[in-house]
């Protein structure tokens, strides 16, 4: 079985909070060889006979920091207000070196890559080298070395260097010696137990060890002058653990968490709130279950969900009891309105008067003749805690199928967890030795098949062939600790905390982790214990179920559902994120929890954990918020004015985008949703980017509703095809349409490139670094207070310079490749480029060359936009449409959906926001089915798609009028909600046009393609031609 390896790609929020932390120390001087003597022994022997004695007594340490403390809170000051966090008053550092800095990043968003390139950043800039990461668990510091194995070649491929890294360990400590004496990136990976803990392992640390040449390990490390990283400090101590960090001897410090408890100079912000609204996390939803007992009965029912479709009535799954002659047998029925339970129950008493008079698929409910009301996801009777244990396996095991069903085209693998408190309720050992199932074994299995078999048809699709492939014994398996003997046991507890610290289990976790990724894998489903959770961090994981005893705390409903939160990977390795899917990220990328308990108060505790942790951020859009705040604007900061400040108050209550109160409100978040802001006043024209963004960043007690939704929330199976589909009209149409096309395009390649140089020319700037100098006296009466404070200089003059470093990057970069790749040119043409744009446009390559060759690709591809269309000509290949594109995409949401009645679907999914027809698709929708000359119509899927050179095209609507009552019975037609040229970018432009020119091809056809704002404005271009 071939290894999976993970593709990383650089990410813009991940780059702002490497920037953050380096760009507190702007104006450090590079120095790369800051060396001193190393306190050692060494005997000469064959292997190093050749070099000097002051090579090999030379050690490599961090040069000291050079800036004061007035520049360095400077530059702290000028992040801060550029990531719109309150200003620190002070340093404030804790004796951890010249400062501590906070990285406050949601888990699941990727801290650990962006403290290594951190680290790459800061050595590239500043030749810093020795690092040491601090980590509170055996499971992170397992996580922390696997993520430095998995990302090696990634940054090598940026940096053209690797880090070297190892794990202290108290009984391999010529490591120390080999981090000492090299020049290169060096980290050391250690858990604070071995440093700040009573036993005899963590004492060897402080002690004088003989097989050490008489020296003490920290001694050795605190030479070096490292820069400290801790991950996750809110869970490594207090005071004890601050006081043994110092012995280190840190240059500075960097703490990085989601929660942090103790607060010093916070730079970047990415809390739950930001992370889900930039789509860089799962969208969570909750299974919970309400456990009720009937009036005077002991009867059981459990009301799964209610299934809808178009075709039948409203039906609802429920798990009952029947009895038979022998048994008392609990069922699951799908059933209908005027079914009796009495009677399919076999007439036991305790259901008679239990007939079905109604099935709300809205509010989720059933209603009996006796007055008697259940809710999606009630459990109500004799209920014991193996019941609720099977019924939450159950309700894991159809929510992988549902999801798994969908992405299984896809190239994603679907993994479902369980978090366990006891082994022996999953496994257990027979007489021989042999593991062999328990109670949740044997539930698993019976649930399992009776799903399974629900999903198994006649049809032999690739999905089906995929289940049967797989042996119910071999798609579930138990991750725990070991014992002498081989056999799983419950792994032990640290003292005063629900974690484990087994290496053993983590080691296997870990080890598997890539495998668990693979369709070749037949494991789907694992269970573990809960003790291990912090080893999880699995991408693919869709499902978490914790089946354990007793609640738990908010802080820890947090930490389990942040198993599951990272976004998923398919078989190559890609992350599916928004720049892979689009507006689909967080419909792909969905985390099912199935709770213990209800689902409201799971969900208030869930959403208290989440508030808990949420940065501190303003409520009120008022104009004092946003006077003075900083924007980065191509590569500069820009400081929004007092008048610009009160113009977008203005704004703001103008457009009834805030309340008397001025609190947003659901206006401007339904008008940002449907891509129908106002644009904002002349003045602000060039900071519009950032004024929306510090929009968004204003906190309101329901910014969190939309985050967790409802997993018992009635779903639609299938947006099915219906009678409209197969009506000859639009079966004509279809069959004029849905070919498949190659493009080829010539043009005069001279032409592009002098068009080229003069675009990026004109258009490209990449920011340099700059520093600030601050110069400043010293008190003539100085006290004691004055000194604590840092008060005892005074400020007397500044002035900021521009960074020109002549020696430029050690980094080689195929610039040329790079450029040819990402614009789809030659070599030569691309070279041809870069030779031909001015010298001073290209001495921005050295600012920051990742950013010069993005900007160039995207330049390039926009002046290809303009020329290809002129030039561009379409061939019909062999290949057609299948029908099948309009159902393959799932939509789980219906509340949004428009019901039609002329389309080739029951339900419209319209772009954008469509309550109160403000979406422009939603209102073009409703016309044409009021439109008597439309005879039927289609919302086009994203997979029907034209090729073009600057990426796939994918229509809107396909519409057949009746013959007669139109100039032309087919019309393609693309809604935007504006018709101004100047307002579609250059690219998009290009795909719309490029699909104007296939469309005029099937002119002979009678088909009309165009680009419409409203159904009238169709009408008008139909009576023009």
């Amino acid at each position: 079985m071939a290894e999976m390896k993970f593709k990383f790609t650089i990410q813009p929020y991940q780059t702002e909070a490497v920037d953050s932390v380096v760009g507190v120390f702007a104006g450090q001087p590079f120095n790369d060889h800051f060396t001193y003597r190393r306190d050692v022994e060494i005997k000469r022997d064959v292997t190093n006979w050749m070099p000097s004695d002051e090579e090999l007594y030379m050690g490599f340490a961090n040069a000291k920091v050079q800036l004061d403390y007035g520049q360095l809170l400077d530059n702290i000051h000028r992040i801060q207000a550029r990531n719109n966090i309150k200003l620190s008053d002070s340093l404030k550092s804790e004796g951890l070196g010249v400062c501590s800095l906070d990285v406050e990043m949601e888990t699941g968003t990727g801290k650990t890559y962006v403290y290594i390139k951190t680290m790459f950043e800061l050595n590239k800039l500043y030749g810093w080298s020795k690092f040491i990461v601090v980590v509170p668990s055996i499971a992170i510091r397992e996580g922390v070395q696997k993520s430095f194995e998995t990302m090696q070649e990634h940054f090598m491929e940026y940096y053209g260097k690797k880090a070297r890294f190892f794990v202290y360990n108290s009984k391999n400590l010529p490591d120390i010696d080999n981090y000492s004496q090299s020049a290169d990136i060096n980290v050391m990976i250690i858990n604070i137990q071995a440093f700040n803990a009573r036993g005899k392992d963590a004492r060897r640390i402080r002690t004088e060890l003989d097989d050490f040449g008489s020296r003490r390990p920290i001694d050795v490390i605190k030479a070096n002058r490292p820069i400290v990283i801790l991950d996750e400090p809110q869970k490594m101590g207090g005071t004890a653990t601050q006081e043994s960090l110092k012995e280190f001897n840190p240059l500075f410090c960097l703490n990085y968490s989601a929660t942090h408890k103790q607060h010093h100079n916070l730079v970047y912000v990415l809390d739950a709130l930001d992370a889900y609204n930039k789509k860089l996390v799962k969208k969570i939803e909750v299974k919970g279950f309400d456990i009720k007992n009937l009036r005077g009965t002991d009867s059981y029912l459990f009301l799964e969900n209610i299934v809808i479709s178009p075709k039948k009535p409203p039906m609802a799954r429920i798990e009952f009891e029947v009895g038979y002659n022998k048994s008392i047998n609990r069922e699951t029925r799908i059933l209908g309105v005027d079914d009796d339970l009495f009677s399919l129950a076999k007439n036991m008493e305790q259901y008679r008067g239990y007939r079905i008079s109604e099935i709300d698929p809205i509010r989720g409910t059933v209603t009996f003749t006796n007055g008697e009301v259940i809710h999606a996801g009630e459990v109500i009777g004799d209920v014991s805690e193996a019941d609720l244990r099977r019924v939450q396996i159950r309700e894991t095991i159809r929510s992988h199928f549902e999801k798994e069903r969908e992405l299984y085209s896809k190239g994603i693998k679907t993994l479902s967890l369980f978090f366990i408190d006891e082994v022996a309720k999953y496994r257990k050992y027979d007489e021989d030795g042999n593991e062999i199932n328990s109670e949740y074994g044997d539930i698993f299995e019976q649930e399992y098949t009776d799903i399974l078999n629900e999903y198994l048809t006649l049809f032999n699709t690739p999905y089906e062939q995929y289940l049967r492939s797989i042996d119910v014994h071999s798609t579930h398996a138990g991750y725990f600790s070991i014992d002498k003997k081989g056999h799983k046991v419950d792994s032990s507890l640290k003292r005063g905390s629900d974690e484990s610290d087994d290496i053993s289990a983590y080691d296997l976790i870990l080890k598997d982790k890539e495998r668990l990724l693979s369709f070749e894998n037949p494991v789907r489903f694992i269970f573990s214990h809960s003790a291990l959770r912090e080893g999880w961090d699995n991408p693919n994981v869709f499902q978490i179920c914790t089946l354990k005893h007793g609640g738990s705390s908010p802080t820890q409903k947090r930490q389990e559902v942040g198993r599951g939160l990272r976004l998923c990977v398919n078989q190559n390795g890609e992350r599916q994120d928004y720049d892979t899917l689009g507006s689909q990220v967080q419909k792909i990328n969905q985390l099912t929890v199935i709770a213990s308990d209800g689902y409201k108060d799971f969900v208030a505790d869930l959403q208290k954990g989440i508030r808990e942790d949420l940065y501190n951020r303003p409520t009120q859009a008022t104009a004092e918020y946003f006077i003075g705040k900083t924007l980065t604007i191509g590569g500069s900061d820009v400081t929004v004015s007092d008048k610009q400040g009160r113009d977008i108050y203005r704004y703001l209550i103008k457009n009834d985008y805030i309340d008397e109160d001025d609190h947003v409100t659901d206006k401007y978040r339904a008008d940002l949703a449907n891509n129908a802001l106002v644009p904002v006043p002349e003045s602000c024209k060039q900071i519009t980017d950032g004024v929306h963004a510090l929009i968004q960043s204003i906190f309101d007690e329901h910014a969190l509703d939309d985050m967790i939704s409802d997993g018992h929330e009635t779903k639609i199976q299938e947006n099915a095809l219906n009678d409209n589909f197969y009506k000859k009209e639009f079966q004509t149409l279809w069959n004029y349409i849905n070919h498949k096309y190659a493009y080829t395009v010539e043009f005069n390649s001279d032409e592009l490139i002098q068009k080229a140089i003069a675009h990026i020319d004109d258009k490209m700037f990449v920011a340099k670094l700059q520093y600030t100098v601050t110069t400043g006296q010293q008190q003539d009466n100085m006290n004691s207070a004055s000194l604590k404070n840092g008060a005892s200089f005074i400020a007397e003059k500044s002035k900021t310079y521009t960074l020109e470093r002549a020696e430029g990057s050690a980094v080689k970069y195929d610039l040329v490749g790079k450029i040819a790749e990402g614009a789809k040119l030659t070599r030569r043409s691309a070279a041809k480029i870069l030779a031909g744009i001015r010298p001073y446009t290209f001495a921005m390559f050295k600012n920051n060359p990742e950013e010069f060759i993005t900007k160039a690709i995207r330049l390039i591809n926009e002046q290809k936009a303009t020329m290809i269309v002129e030039q561009i000509t379409y061939n019909q290949t062999d290949g057609t449409y299948d029908s099948s594109i309009f159902t393959a995409e799932k939509n789980t949401d219906f509340s949004k959906a428009y019901h039609a009645k002329k389309n080739v679907q029951d339900y419209v999914f319209t772009d954008g926001y469509a309550k109160d027809g403000q979406s422009i698709e939603r209102q073009f929708a409703e016309n044409m089915d009021l439109a008597d000359e439309v005879c039927v119509y289609a919302k086009l899927p994203k997979g029907f798609s034209i090729p073009t050179p600057v990426g796939n095209y994918s229509p809107d609507w396909a519409i057949a009028f009746h013959k007669g009552m139109v100039k032309h019975i087919y019309f393609i037609a693309e809604t935007k909600g504006s018709m101004e040229t100047l307002n579609l970018k250059p690219i998009e432009k290009a795909k719309i046009d490029c699909a104007r020119k296939l469309f005029h091809n099937l002119s002979s056809a009678d088909v009309i393609y165009d680009s419409v704002d409203s159904y009238q404005h169709l009408l008008d271009i139909m009576d023009k031609l």
